[in-house]
Parts: C-alpha cells; structure tokens; sequence
C-alpha cells in the first residue's frame, strides 16, 4: 500500500513514517516544515520506498499534482499547527494550518479517488469538559483556536465520509511525549535549563495535571485502529493511563538536566490562553479493539526525557 503522511517531518508524522515502512507500506511524505524539521527524517532519505518532498498543503496546485503523480491508496493526515500559544499569538494561524489544510486536503481526495484518510485530532476540541470524557461526549466547546480549528476540520470530514464515500478514521490525541518534539513542557524545561542551569521557571502554577502518552504508544494506537476500526467515519480517544502533574514534570527534567536547579511557579491555574489545566479520556473503545499503552503517563514522560537527551536535543 501507497501511503502520504503529511506533516511527515513533524514529531508524530515523522514517527509514523518509520513505522509505516516498517510495515510494509511505500510512503510519500510531505511538510512545509513550519513544525517538522529535516532531521527526523534524514535517515529515510535514499530509500527506494521513501519519498520526501518540501509542500505547503495550501498549494493547491501543488497538492493536487503530487496526488495525481503519486497515486496515493491512503492519507495519514498529521499536518497542523500543534502550537495552541502559537496560535493564539497569531488567531489566523490554526485557521489556515488546520482547517483549511483538511479542506483543501479532502476535495483533492475526491477529485482522485483516494478513499481512505487517518486524522489526527486532539482533547482540545472539548476544551474544560469534566469527568472520563467519552467519544460522544457533547457539548463541545473549545477553549482555543487549535482546538475550534480541529473541531471544524472534523466537521468536514464527517461530511466527505458519509456522503462522499472517503473512509475516515480519526484519533483525538492527548498529550504526546517523546523524542523529536518541537514544543511542550518537556521540550521547553530543557531548553530554560541549558540557557540557565541555576533555575526554572515554570508559567502556571504547576498543579495542571494530564495523562501523558509516549509517541510509540501512540504510533501503535494508530496503526491498530486503521487495521481494525470497521465504520465508515470512525472516532476514538487514546491516551495514557493515570495522570502527571507539570510539578511532576519539572522535577523529572531537573533531575535529569540540571540537578538541584531551583523552579519557580507562577500563580495561574494554568500556563497560557487556551491551555486546559486538566483533562481525563475514556479509552475503552480503542483498548476494546486490543490497544492499552506499554507505559503509564509517568513512565512515559521519564522515558521522553531519557530519549530526547540520549538522541540530542
């Protein structure tokens, strides 16, 4: 099978391209490398069943002609902009880079046939929703432009599968942790310490408390649930189990980069506009389709640190 990941130099995509070839699969990857970056990719580059090549998904004319030369069977659809302060900063970005991306995406995939999409959707499109939060959980109320802009994005494709015969499996992410991140908790911890190893400062008053999962779980809930979800417009929730404080998160890091650095918190309940402080999933129609995480939230963030130093920052 043809597949095009885009968003395929990203932290997620690029994973997935990995696994993907893994498995069988020739794969055509793209990015405008807003987020991705060459180097989560490079030691794809010169395989026979790999191909890269640098496109904005807003060209259409570019998308139109990659999927007409390449033929794809399926799209892994990871492109967006995953940066929810990013886009509050910029309210036109989310916009443009997630929901305007899927729409161009989608006609395209009508106009040649290619009938079967992977989305990659997020918790955001609940925003402060309380309580084990299942697949149809309602109302929805995002809280930030990322997650009005998935939320939209999902809205479309219900619309292409069910009356235009594209079958659509969607994943609503968590938190994802692990090596090749460009943003996030873990990601920006390092960084604060490397420029000062005296000290932390952490926005928010640390107590904002998620379930954590590490991208190769994540990459095998993918992978599972495109083998095995049966409808047409298929949506599920993955996650790790329990949850991890941004404190717990803190000291991990310190621990591991800078040791006996001091942190310091603020006094908000969270760490910027739009960030939820605490969110939990019902993960049973995926665990009940044979998908659990090998890793607890903690163990996946302890492991996303040892990775992340290990492979370079």
């Amino acid at each position: 099978m043809h597949a095009l990941v885009t968003g395929g130099a990203g932290f997620i995509g690029s994973h997935l391209c990995d696994r993907l070839l893994d498995s069988g699969y020739r794969v055509t990857a793209i990015d405008n490398l807003h987020l991705g970056r060459m180097r989560n990719i490079d030691h794809l580059l010169g395989r026979p069943d790999f191909r890269f090549q640098k496109l904005d998904m807003l060209d259409r004319e570019g998308m139109d002609q990659l999927v007409a030369t390449d033929r794809p069977d399926a799209v892994f659809h990871l492109a967006a902009n995953s940066d929810i302060a990013a886009g509050n900063a910029n309210t036109e970005l989310d916009l443009q880079l997630n929901q305007l991306t899927t729409t161009t995406l989608l006609a395209i995939m009508r106009k040649h046939g290619v009938g079967r999409l992977f989305f990659a959707s997020t918790s955001a499109v609940f925003g402060e929703a309380e309580g084990n939060i299942h697949e149809n959980h309602g109302p929805l109320r995002p809280i930030s432009f990322y997650g009005a802009s998935k939320l939209a994005a999902e809205a479309y494709l219900s619309v292409y599968a069910l009356s235009f015969g594209i079958k659509t499996l969607v994943l609503r992410f968590p938190n994802v942790v692990g090596e090749r991140s460009t943003h996030g908790a873990i990601y920006d911890f390092i960084n604060r310490l490397r420029d000062d190893p005296t000290r932390l400062q952490v926005l928010g008053n640390g107590m904002q408390t998620k379930p954590y999962l590490y991208v190769g779980d994540l990459v095998d809930a993918i992978l599972l649930a495109w083998n095995k979800a049966p409808g047409a417009y298929e949506v599920f929730h993955a996650s790790g189990i329990g949850e991890t404080s941004v404190r717990d998160i803190a000291e991990i890091v310190v621990s591991k980069v800078a040791a006996g650095a001091a942190i310091e918190y603020g006094s908000e309940d969270r760490g910027w506009l739009g960030d939820v402080p605490r969110f939990s999933y019902d993960i049973s129609r995926l665990v009940a389709l044979g998908w659990t995480p090998k890793r607890k939230s903690t163990e996946a963030v302890e492991l996303a640190v040892e990775r992340i130093l290990a492979n370079g920052f």
